[in-house]
């Protein structure tokens, strides 16, 4: 697999506000068959690779916890 990311275009959620929050950031458009997710606050920390399947789980999970 190439885990190349230099050229990923890095979102996060537009509940995260201005200063980035406690929030993750998700690669989109990379051609590979994962979800590369980092810390927000860390964009050259460690990056997480998950299946889009567990990404969809989590994310499932996320919008249900919303207060």
């Amino acid at each position: 697999m190439d885990d190349d990311l230099s050229v990923a275009t890095w979102s996060r959620s537009s509940y995260s506000g201005a200063n980035g929050g406690d929030c993750v950031e998700v690669a989109r458009g990379t051609g590979i068959p994962v979800v590369p997710v980092r810390d927000s606050k860390n964009p050259l920390g460690p990056v997480l690779w998950v299946s889009p399947e567990a990404w969809v789980l989590f994310v499932e999970f996320a919008a249900g916890c919303e207060a």
